[in-house]
């Protein structure tokens, strides 16, 4: 390894993340993700020095980006979501992603690609931040939580989408019919994960769930696997093969045996969430181009500049969008939870890069602004949603209740 330790310090800066996010908890409630990044930063040649990334560690970093959107894949149930949220959700963030692409060819000087990468990243909405949040209010399983679900998950999709289709190199017409084909045999993996399972199915899962066999988990590693194979097979983002392996393994689960489906998953997720996903977190740190960001030039404006722009190409198109009957106040909240970023722009900030799209001061100023957002954003929409005067959760005229 280039630098000897450095895995050992990524891991022992994953294991800190938490304990500083509970320490800090009882004040203020700061996503895990932002101490993982800042503590890579911290690691990283700008400051400390102690790490750099290497071979090993760029490979167990990208395995990271594909099982943290393989979750977030997971995370979607397109069943819950469907009719007027999901096609409200849908029109918002088309017009989203129009005024994205038109405002990154200003910011790139008129750079086809580099548009594509911030007008995609403009697009994108932190759907497993927000989640959580309204998960601890109690307010998941209310007609708000679930329109919050509908705009989240699209906001987590399309940008997959639009990623598969515009950062190829390919023309979007070629791209677009390999995403047809794509999204065919995927179609037909549906098809068979909504069959009922066979009995010897079950019985060799639940025989294996808690022996070294793991038949379950090997399985829906196989599932993530195959569907990246057949992403790289067709020249399109290894991100969108995970993605669909995420959405094809909830539906696996529904078939497991009862009460096991939740419990594979818990390893599955354990197996993410407790290795990869705070290691690729910690790498983006030491990557970080916190010089260019702090050399007090254009990289540093760009921070406030992107944040505005999450709140008016994200968040604007989102608050007209959301369903006539919703209170102004719910509205505002929506707008901001949806304008809240940062998994999916460090992801695509991340493919920039990799593609020489955009420069580390662009990337940097994406991430930073995205970072903000995550903790400025959720803060007042809670206390709008809370400030409404009710001790209920919020929800919506019956009539608009009822066209969901």
């Amino acid at each position: 390894m280039a630098h000897p330790g450095t895995l050992v310090l990524i891991m022992a800066a994953a294991v800190l993340a938490p304990l500083l996010a509970e320490g800090v908890a009882r004040r203020i409630r700061v996503p895990l993700v932002i101490f993982e990044i800042g503590l890579g930063i911290l690691l990283g040649p700008d400051v400390l020095g102690w790490a750099g990334p290497d071979q090993v560690v760029s490979t167990l970093s990208h395995l990271g980006l594909a099982m943290l959107i393989f979750l977030a894949g997971y995370e979607i149930d397109f069943l819950a979501v469907r009719g007027s949220p999901l096609r409200r959700s849908v029109a918002a963030w088309l017009v989203s992603l129009a005024v994205g692409i038109g405002l990154g060819l200003l910011v790139g000087g008129g750079d086809r690609y580099e548009a594509y990468v911030v007008g995609t990243a403009l697009t994108s909405t932190a759907l497993g931040t927000v989640l959580p949040i309204l998960r601890d209010e109690r307010m998941l399983r209310t007609p708000f939580g679930t329109l919050m679900s509908a705009f989240g998950a699209i906001g987590e999709f399309g940008p997959v989408v639009a990623m598969a289709l515009l950062l190829s190199g390919r023309r979007p017409a070629q791209s677009a019919a390999l995403l047809v084909v794509f999204a065919a045999i995927t179609a037909g993996a549906v098809w068979w994960a909504l069959r009922p399972r066979t009995p010897w199915f079950s019985r060799l899962v639940e025989k294996t769930l808690h022996t070294s066999g793991q038949f379950a988990v090997r399985f829906v590693m196989l599932l993530l696997a195959g569907m990246l194979a057949l992403a790289e097979a067709f020249g399109l983002d290894i991100l969108l093969g995970a993605f669909a392996a995420g959405l094809l393994t909830r539906l696996v689960l529904r078939g497991a045996p009862p009460a096991h489906g939740a419990e594979i998953f818990g390893k599955v997720e354990a197996m993410g969430f407790g290795f990869l996903v705070p290691l690729f977190y910690v790498v983006t740190g030491i990557e970080f181009d916190l010089a260019a960001l702090l050399d007090g030039g254009r990289a540093l404006l760009l921070v406030p500049v992107f944040l505005l722009l999450f709140l008016l190409v994200r968040g604007g198109p989102v608050y007209l969008f959301a369903p006539r009957g919703l209170g102004r106040a719910e509205r505002v909240a929506l707008t901001l939870f949806t304008s809240t970023c940062l998994p999916l722009v460090v992801a695509i900030t991340t493919i920039g890069v990799d593609q020489k799209v955009i420069g580390t001061d662009e990337a940097a100023a994406l991430v930073g602004a995205a970072m903000l957002s995550v903790l400025l954003l959720p803060l007042p929409a809670l206390r709008l949603l809370h400030g409404r005067g009710r001790a209920e959760p919020p929800s919506l005229p019956t009539t608009e209740a009822e066209a969901w």
